[in-house]
């Protein structure tokens, strides 16, 4: 199957089992059921079998999955088996947060440059990183060959910035800013809004 016919949908869950599972590694567990998966991420096991099935056998019948494979698989099918550099663009609270962040490099990223078109900032230091003038995203980008940027800038300039950091090679975008990005075909945006998420809960509040 072409990987452009999994729904994404599924793509989405792929990273939640795979944070589920290696929580039941740190654990000391060594196999698992879809069963216990499921209900570890909210899912029933006929769901996680489903979702896996479109990517190959990985469990045994009576026996369930070996914890360590399908960790293995589900990093080599999201292609985290290797490190992504990423840029981040925008250092104002969210930005100086992610570049901070330790959680990244043992999921697949390490962040390698950040950009701001401030002044005050330029130049000054954030963590190990040298915060660099925006202006120089499309050659700083271009030199390193970077395909990943998380984008954490006001609405007002986050269209602006997108166009650069396509035109400077990047594929796939994490937009922190509440607004939708006009990209070409073939580049990828994730969207991350914290205000949708508390609106879809507010709904369920009495």
């Amino acid at each position: 199957m072409n990987k452009q016919d999994i729904p994404d949908i599924i793509i989405s869950r792929l990273p939640i089992y795979l944070r589920a599972l290696r929580h039941m590694q740190a654990g000391g567990k060594l196999t698992t059921s879809s069963q216990e998966l499921g209900a570890g991420v909210g899912l029933s096991a006929a769901q996680i079998r489903k979702d896996l099935s479109q990517f190959g056998e990985f469990g045994k019948q009576g026996t369930g999955y070996d914890i360590a494979f399908l960790v293995d698989q589900l990093r080599k099918i999201l292609r985290v088996e290797r490190v992504w550099d990423v840029v981040v663009v925008g250092m104002g609270d969210m930005g100086h947060a992610l570049s901070r962040y330790q959680g990244f490099s043992d999921r697949g990223f390490r962040v390698a440059m950040v950009f701001d078109n401030d002044p005050a900032k330029i130049g000054g230091q954030v963590e190990q990183f040298v915060v660099l003038d925006a202006k120089e995203i499309v050659t700083a980008i271009r030199k390193s060959g970077i395909k990943v940027a998380m984008l954490c800038v006001p609405e007002a300039a986050a269209q602006g910035v997108t166009n650069l950091l396509v035109e400077a090679g990047i594929k796939a975008i994490l937009n922190y800013a509440p607004i939708s990005l006009s990209v070409p075909t073939g580049i990828r945006v994730q969207y991350l809004d914290p205000s949708i998420g508390l609106q879809r809960m507010t709904y369920y509040l009495e």
